[in-house]
């Protein structure tokens, strides 16, 4: 199984809006990309100086699940809007054994 994780940081302008927008449109995912096991999405409430704004923790079969989702047009539409949202991001992708 292959785990990809995602923390984002939001831009302040509208940033509680976003944030629902993008944790909306993230659930929403995994009845659209078929490799898509399953999806956690998580808005920060902590308000430490180091706190991101939402993380997703997403699983798949293996790496080539994670490409296809990485392309498919569903999510491409995330990623295009979060683009225009999203201060800063961070990834991980390990192979769960």
């Amino acid at each position: 199984m292959v785990v990809h994780i995602v923390l984002f940081s939001f831009k302040e302008d509208n940033k509680k809006k976003h944030i629902q927008k993008a944790k909306e449109m993230l659930e929403a995912l995994p009845e659209k990309v078929e490799t898509l096991k399953e999806i956690e999405v998580g808005v920060n409430f902590s308000d430490k100086d180091r706190a991101m704004d939402l993380s997703i923790i997403t699983t798949f079969d293996n790496k080539v699940g994670l490409e296809v989702y990485a392309t498919h047009p569903e999510h491409v539409k995330v990623v295009e809007y979060l683009k225009g949202v999203v201060a800063e991001s961070r990834v991980v992708d390990y192979v769960l054994n």
